[in-house]
């Protein structure tokens, strides 16, 4: 009697023990409270609109609301600290972009660390950079291009926006991978790039394809070539850079979903397991392609990986430019 007493006390204890397990593993889990991502960018532009059609699909399968909070500020400084400092319960989340590896090499001082202070949960998508020049432009094709600059060095001027952007860092790339020198000209905003592109100011320009997507398809300017590692599924017929003779040219623009450091890790698996579901979903993955983005969910691992690949590759890119830090 005594051995059975004491085996199902046994079994008793372990059962307990799993229950407080259960519990334990539960409270770690999402409450009803709403979440936020805080976006470093203002409201309208492609990463906001990525952010809030995913956002939108997330409320829906959670049946909480999923909120946007618009953090725009030099490098998304404000953005990331504000979701580092916070509490890490999965309730408060950061939209990382390819900004944010350059934003890790671009200054002195940050107030935290752009990988020991998040954990990236999921990319939601890419976005191509293209190479291009205007309507009647001589330069039909990217060959053209680099064969015209190789032959008549610092005759013609490439056009991007803001010193530090993605764009002007893809230019420096380029002249670097493709042995040409071009005089970078930066400017405040896309549309004074197209501007200065049609009135012929500059010679051609490195930009990001989702906000001149109507000039293109109006044939207003020229997409010579775009800079992903293959063709976009979105427009086939346009050759890779790679494709075009400039080999290593190679540049992406991507949105990622990250949470404080100290998330604990069934909060992340279960942000995961949402994020993919919505990213993978019919409705979400046409609206981004109306944006020009291919939706494209990554486990935390894989999203954890490209940041780190990012940043060591954007640092090699604004050191051999000498871009000073800010």
């Amino acid at each position: 009697m005594k051995r059975r007493h004491f085996t199902q006390s046994l079994i008793g204890a372990a059962a307990g023990a799993a229950l407080l397990t259960g519990f334990a593993a539960q409270a770690q889990g999402l409450s009803s409270r709403p979440i936020r991502i805080v976006v470093p960018f203002g409201a309208g532009g492609v990463a906001d609109v990525t952010a809030r059609v995913v956002a939108q699909q997330l409320s829906s399968q959670l049946g909480q609301p999923v909120v946007i909070d618009n953090k725009p500020s030099a490098g998304g400084i404000v953005a990331a600290d504000t979701v580092a400092k916070s509490a890490p319960d999965g309730h408060t989340l950061f939209l990382m972009s390819n900004g944010s590896a350059v934003t890790a090499n671009l200054f002195n001082s940050l107030p935290f660390d752009m990988v020991k202070d998040f954990t990236p949960i999921s990319t939601l998508g890419y976005f191509d950079i293209g190479v291009i020049t205007d309507a009647k432009s001589p330069f039909k094709n990217l060959g053209e291009l680099v064969g015209y600059a190789r032959a008549n060095p610092g005759k013609l001027n490439l056009g991007s926006i803001n010193v530090g952007s993605t764009q002007h860092l893809a230019a420096e790339l380029f002249k670097t991978t493709a042995g040409v020198d071009m005089q970078i000209v930066p400017f405040n905003g896309t549309p004074a790039v197209v501007t200065a592109l049609r009135g012929k100011q500059i010679d051609a320009a490195v930009e990001i394809l989702t906000p001149i997507m109507g000039q293109i398809n109006s044939k207003a300017v020229n997409l010579l070539a775009i800079t992903g590692d293959k063709r976009s599924p979105l427009l086939p017929g346009v050759p890779t850079a790679q494709e075009s003779g400039v080999k290593g040219f190679v540049a992406s623009s991507w949105n990622a979903l990250a949470a404080p450091s100290r998330t604990p890790a069934p909060v992340i698996a279960r942000l995961s397991q949402e994020i993919t579901t919505a990213v993978n979903h019919p409705e979400v993955a046409k609206k981004l392609r109306e944006l020009n983005v291919q939706a494209q969910a990554g486990t935390p691992e894989q999203t954890a990986k490209l940041l780190q690949t990012e940043i060591k590759r954007w640092g090699e890119v604004i050191t051999a430019a000498k871009i000073p830090k800010q």
